[in-house]
């Protein structure tokens, strides 16, 4: 009896970890939109943050080249582009998350926006935490999709991976099929 309550809780906070992470995702959106946090809005003064952002990444001394080289030579040539997307994608991924809609690609694109982020120099601990936790929930993905609509419309069934059927080989039988 024990053992199963503490699989339902374990299996509880795998579930709140997921949608945790998807309002962690969706009011970064937000803020970026609505300017909430202090800053002006993305929208409001198009391509000025992200510039200055990605600029001030150059500098930093804990950007890796390679990143480097792809903030100088494609960021920052597609930053009116990059401006409106990544806070419609954080908002669109964070709501998945929440709903459980989509669940695995969503947890991948925001792992791959989280990647992004550390390699432009912010390495810190709520993105250790964010980056973590995104390696959890696929670890765990089997339970983070409890009380999502991924289980509820069986699309989980997508994403699984299944295991190839290999046919055992038998060498004494080649070699009499040959004959």
């Amino acid at each position: 009896m024990k053992k199963s309550i503490d699989n339902m809780i374990f299996k509880s906070l795998v579930v709140l970890m997921r949608v945790l992470f998807g309002v962690g995702w969706f009011l970064a959106g937000l803020t970026k939109i609505t300017g909430k946090t202090g800053e002006v809005s993305w929208y409001e003064q198009p391509t000025v943050f992200l510039t200055e952002y990605l600029t001030k990444s150059l500098d930093k001394p804990n950007v890796p080249e390679f990143y480097k080289n792809f903030i100088d030579g494609l960021a920052l040539n597609h930053v009116p582009f990059l401006n409106y997307t990544i806070p419609i994608t954080q908002i669109i991924m964070g709501l998945c998350l929440i709903v459980g809609f989509m669940t695995l690609p969503a947890i991948f694109i925001c792992l791959f926006m989280q990647i992004n982020f550390i390699l432009s120099g912010n390495m810190n601990l709520l993105s250790l935490t964010i980056y973590t936790s995104a390696f959890g929930l696929l670890f765990f993905r089997k339970d983070a999709l409890i009380l999502s609509l991924d289980r509820y419309f069986r699309i989980e069934d997508f994403f699984k991976v299944k295991k190839p059927n290999y046919v055992r080989w038998n060498k004494t039988e080649e070699t009499l099929l040959q004959k």
